[in-house]
């Protein structure tokens, strides 16, 4: 999903024509989707003017139908969580990691109460508590690639599964693990570092969405193909997809399936396990995406995407294809309020209301070098 020099393969994929192995009904989000989620308490936060560039964006805060955003700010080495308002309730930075390559990924876990990260560029998972802003878990070794034990080699989208192990792409070993909290490898999809699309194999896997019934979707970098493992980790669907790079696939509310395009322009769509493109997203103007690496269906319909290098969050109405929300000033990267450096991950958690009368305090807390 990121700006890394496998990405350049990108350019040399081609589109084929798709086949399906399976035609069963696409699950639900798993059931520790964002309504069984709930933010522990944080502090009373102040308020987070925004100056004028960054005010003027879309602001149709009813677009996320009344969700916070966890946002992966990789550029700025941070991680935020912002209300449909444009207030910042809360901010993590990783201070150990290299300039401009922080969190990649980061989705709630534990209830919403922890945040799970990746850093593929600095080759480590870390789980972070949300209320203390302490470093609880992590896997791999900080800046040191491997494929041996607590050793990761770019790793994408890690998940926390409901018996609380960690499903986590590998992009460069081509494998998708699953490690338990003891950090042992409980099985593993994919060659470690046989990324030749034989059988068994995974061809850079870079995403790995769990699903209801314990399936993993998965998107596979070179070739660019959709692939299902069943609970058992068995192919039970492999398709490719009608664009190039596809990035971090999401179950949609109809069983469909969401998948952003990481290219220049980028490109966001919505097909059936028939492999038929439903929408397409693909503006060139004022709307147009710059190597968008998510994109998920929110409860009401609209779609929520990273831009990831034109420096926002946008919230699209896909039966108009209006840009209705947006955090981040597309073109202008920057840490300011409002402002966002190459956002690559998102989640969303439902919103919290402050008590009346609390005097509002920020939150922020940082990982020591």
């Amino acid at each position: 999903m990121r700006t890394i020099p496998l990405r350049s393969l990108a350019a040399c994929l081609f589109l084929a024509a798709a086949t399906s192995l399976s035609a069963q009904t696409l699950p639900s989000p798993a059931d520790t989707g964002p309504d069984s989620l709930s933010l522990p308490a944080l502090p009373p936060h102040a308020p987070t003017p925004l100056d004028a560039a960054a005010a003027a964006t879309p602001h149709d805060a009813a677009a996320l139908g009344g969700y916070n955003v966890l946002i992966a700010d990789r550029g700025n080495r941070r991680l935020l969580i912002v209300t449909p308002q444009k207030q910042t309730i809360w901010e993590y930075h990783f201070k150990d990691a290299p300039p401009g390559n922080g969190a990649d990924d980061s989705f709630f876990a534990d209830g919403g109460k922890s945040v799970l990260t990746n850093l593929e560029h600095s080759h480590v998972i870390r789980k972070i508590d949300i209320a203390t802003g302490k470093l609880v878990w992590d896997y791999g070794k900080m800046n040191v690639q491997g494929s041996g034990p607590n050793r990761l080699y770019y790793p994408d989208d890690a998940y926390q599964l409901p018996g609380g192990n960690i499903v986590v792409a590998d992009i460069r070993n081509c494998r998708i693990l699953e490690i338990a909290p003891d950090k042992h490898i409980v099985r593993q999809a994919g060659r470690t570092g046989d990324c030749s699309g034989r059988p068994g194999t995974l061809r850079s896997p870079n995403g790995d969405r769990p699903l209801a019934n314990g399936h993993l979707l998965v998107s596979e970098i070179q070739g660019h193909w959709l692939t299902e493992l069943d609970e058992n980790w068995k192919q039970v669907l492999r398709f490719q997809l009608p664009i190039l790079y596809p990035s971090d696939p999401q179950p949609t509310r109809d069983g469909n399936i969401v998948v952003a395009g990481y290219t220049n322009p980028g490109n966001i769509i919505i097909v059936n396990r028939q492999q038929k493109v439903l929408w397409r997203y693909t503006p060139l103007k004022d709307g147009g995406l710059n190597r968008p690496s998510l994109a998920e269906e929110l409860p009401n319909g609209n779609i929520l995407a990273t831009d990831d290098l034109n420096h926002r969050i946008v919230v699209i109405d896909p039966k108009t294809n209006r840009i209705l929300w947006q955090y981040g000033v597309k073109g202008h990267p920057g840490e300011a309020p409002g402002y966002l450096r190459i956002p690559d991950g998102l989640d969303i958690i439902p919103e919290v209301k402050a008590p009346q009368g609390q005097v509002p305090q920020a939150q922020v807390v940082e990982v020591k070098s």
